[in-house]
């Protein structure tokens, strides 16, 4: 897919942002140049990085490389309740801010490989608490401190050993205005309607393509099919409301999407490695 580009303002007087959002911004498909390490105080949703999809809540930390196209689609009921909570600290970075050769210095070289590492999405796990300070600290703190506390964050992450990584790393690049439209008028259609069965005939539509135009669009861009870009967000929902309630997991099941309890079984265990109800009580013994 062919992300928009975001041109991020920049402050007078720093050399990276540091911000609190209470709100949803860029909810939509977009790319930048500047790296992006995010911590979700609260909040829930839908990230899409490359071509990977997830589940996002209180607690997620993310890094994301430069170029890397993605998408933190918060929950409906954020946009339709204001008084619903959103705490999101956000620090982006360009790769040259501090000079061109201060990543090549050997002292560097485990930051240098986490931007490359980056490129893939990185989700951040266990118990973070330690960086989670961090980010509150940088919030706060200005001067030559403020370089070196983000240097130091990084240089704990290089470490850590609890590491996911998200995307295959194939960057889709390019942008234009059309794509953007097209591209995010598809993904807030199918992210609004894929609990229930979605025509080809309709998404493509969306698209303003062909149906066997929007097929060969979607599988180029994605590495995936249109169906399977569903059966995840289906399986991301499941998972959410299993950790969230106590609802039967065949309600689930068809509640989601699914018309029919093996597939459904299948595709679980296929995305998540685990049955329904062994990821229910591995996740909330972890709350």
């Amino acid at each position: 897919m062919k992300p928009y580009v975001l041109k991020m303002a920049t402050q007078p007087g720093i050399s990276f942002e540091v911000r609190r959002d209470l709100a949803p911004v860029n909810n939509r498909w977009h790319c930048h140049k500047e790296v992006e390490l995010i911590y979700i105080a609260q909040g829930t949703g839908t990230l899409l990085v490359g071509d990977h999809v997830r589940n996002f809540a209180a607690g997620t930390l993310c890094l994301i490389g430069a170029n890397v196209p993605h998408y933190w689609r918060f929950d409906d009921r954020y946009f339709e309740n204001s008084a619903a909570p959103i705490n999101v600290i956000a620090i982006h970075f360009l790769e040259t801010f501090w000079g061109r050769d201060f990543l090549k210095l050997p002292e560097n070289s485990s930051i240098r490989q986490l931007l490359e590492s980056a490129q893939k999405g990185m989700l951040v796990q266990g118990r973070i608490k330690p960086l989670v300070h961090s980010f509150e600290y940088l919030l706060h703190i200005n001067g030559p401190y403020r370089i070196i506390s983000l240097i130091a964050l990084l240089s704990k992450i290089a470490g850590w050993t609890e590491v996911l990584f998200l995307s295959s790393g194939k960057v889709f690049a390019g942008a234009g205005i059309l794509e953007e439209q097209r591209i995010n008028a598809v993904y807030e259609y199918t992210m609004k309607h894929f609990k229930r069965k979605i025509p080809l005939h309709e998404i493509a539509k969306i698209a303003s393509v062909s149906p066997n135009a929007f097929c060969r669009y979607f599988k180029q861009r994605t590495r995936k099919t249109y169906s399977q870009f569903i059966t995840e967000l289906r399986i991301g929902y499941v998972c959410k409301r299993l950790v969230e309630t106590d609802s039967p997991v065949k309600l689930l099941c068809y509640e989601s999407g699914f018309n029919n309890s093996t597939s459904f079984h299948r595709c679980f265990k296929h995305i998540t490695g685990k049955s329904p109800l062994s990821y229910q009580k591995i996740y909330r013994n972890n709350l």
